[in-house]
């Protein structure tokens, strides 16, 4: 369970860095400032996941 949950945090993380970067390319280049937007807002809520996951990852840590 803990190593699942450690993988599981790590991809989330990426995803973050993922979108984050590719919102900021379609913001830099002027392109589409709708979905410059729709990708930040993807990115709060895997921010979110993100954040939620590693906090799980270290309860489960501790109890173990």
């Amino acid at each position: 369970m803990q190593s699942l949950m450690y993988y599981l945090s790590t991809a989330a993380v990426f995803a973050v860095l993922a979108v984050l970067l590719m919102g900021l390319w379609v913001m830099t280049r002027g392109e589409s400032p709708n979905l410059s937007q729709k990708l930040m807002r993807w990115r709060v809520g895997l921010q979110f996941a993100a954040v939620v996951m590693i906090v799980a990852y270290v309860l489960v840590r501790q109890h173990m």
